[in-house]
């Protein structure tokens, strides 16, 4: 098949979005002819540079930009680039349109941003029309609030309008309603999707790990279990919970054991605070942003993942404890709660703070106290991530995704 693809963001070698963006594209590739719409100022260099290392006959990329907006970037990943992502996606209606014309797709899908509140006018094409995965329908618990900051409340409140005026934005309507298929991230994404219009949603995670890091990741071994090392890895924003581990830690009152925190970000301070008014400060190590390398070394040297984030679409950290073999900690929401099972790992109801905190302490010492538990859903996470998470089986399910879709519009026009 002849396939477009949007990935307003795509560059190889990276996580996140742009991660998603490349690996997508280039997964589809080893089975259909891609087109791939994307812009210059963000990646075209690592991609050109990628593509004279490894070229791939069936990946042809597309690149353009706002003429009167070339750098994007200039001003952050803030409302700025926004707007500019809802023009360009405006802008990618005609480029389509045109190649569609010289080249005849058989499909279209949007891959990136993972939004579901900002249209992708792709949908316009008169072929079938893949929407994601697309995310950001998760909010924290009203039950929650009370532990935010004004300022991170001003940031919840201001998320929540935003949000509101995509879902009423005619074009982000009309989006949800052409889609032959929508992939949502998370089930509150599927709610809001469904009353957008949309009529076929699945639940799809966004994340996938390549076959060699998998690989590497099974390599890590647990470590001694004469203390017991709890982890969270992650930028310290409010939304993410990180608050809620510490005192869940704290409260567990486990002598022998470390929990570790690394990253940065506005909340440090605060979570210092709180563990310097413990008597488990001497246990409470911050190691601040790390590399990537680092950072999974600091995995590696550590028995369980901590993630108890509030509202996350995706969660890339739970998949590679997994296939590291940590069991994961998770609260009950968002992207973690479609990733983890119980096979692999705890998912905490979100009831209140106290009661988290209650539960996920309760979990911790079954945890320290259990070590062959550990390691049963250790290896269950390893195969968890085999079956579901690698780049190469996400490309096998939308390779049937592809099939299915374009076969029953078929049908249905005849």
């Amino acid at each position: 098949m002849k396939i477009l693809i949007s990935a307003y963001s795509c560059e190889p070698g990276r996580g996140s979005e742009r991660g998603v963006g490349w690996n997508v594209a280039c997964e589809v590739a080893k089975r259909h002819q891609v087109w791939v719409l994307t812009r210059p100022d963000e990646s075209k260099s690592a991609i050109e540079a990628e593509l004279a290392t490894n070229p791939n006959p069936n990946l042809h990329f597309v690149y353009f930009t706002l003429p009167f907006w070339q750098d994007s970037m200039r001003l952050g990943q803030s409302g700025a680039m926004q707007i500019h992502y809802y023009l360009w996606q405006i802008q990618a209606y005609f480029v389509a349109r045109r190649l569609h014309q010289e080249v005849g797709f058989d499909i279209s899908h949007h891959v990136t941003f993972v939004k579901y509140s900002a249209p992708s006018l792709l949908s316009l094409l008169p072929i079938p029309f893949v929407w994601g995965s697309v995310g950001g329908g998760e909010s924290a618990p009203p039950a929650f609030w009370g532990d935010f900051s004004i300022r991170a409340r001003a940031y919840e409140i201001a998320r929540d309008i935003s949000r509101n005026i995509g879902q009423r934005d005619p074009l982000v309507k009309l989006t949800a309603r052409r889609s032959a298929v929508v992939r949502s991230t998370t089930d509150d994404t599927a709610k809001r999707l469904h009353k957008m219009g949309a009529s076929h949603v699945d639940i799809v995670p966004e994340v996938g790990l390549l076959s060699e890091e998998i690989a590497a990741l099974n390599q890590y071994s647990l470590p001694s279990l004469r203390s017991v090392r709890f982890i969270s890895i992650g930028r310290l924003l409010h939304w993410k919970g990180f608050h809620l581990g510490v005192q869940a830690f704290i409260t567990a009152d486990l002598p022998d054991a470390e929990y570790w925190i690394v990253g940065d970000g506005p909340e440090l301070e605060s979570l210092k605070k709180i563990s310097q008014a413990s008597n488990a400060a001497n246990r409470i190590k911050f190691w601040g942003r790390l590399p990537r390398e680092e950072t999974l070394e600091k995995l590696g040297e550590s028995h369980v993942l901590v993630h108890p984030s509030l509202h996350d679409s995706g969660g890339w950290v739970c998949i590679e404890a997994m296939a590291s073999g940590r069991p994961v900690i998770c609260l009950d929401l968002g992207g973690p709660a479609v990733q983890v099972s119980e096979q692999v790992g705890y998912k905490i109801s979100a009831q209140n703070p106290q009661q988290v905190i209650t539960d996920m302490a309760a979990v911790m010492r079954k945890l320290a106290d259990k070590p062959a538990l550990m390691h049963q859903m250790g290896k269950a996470g390893r195969q968890r991530v085999d079956d579901n998470f690698s780049w190469t089986v996400v490309g096998d399910k939308l390779d049937a995704l592809y099939e299915a879709t374009v076969t029953s519009a078929s049908v249905t026009v005849v």
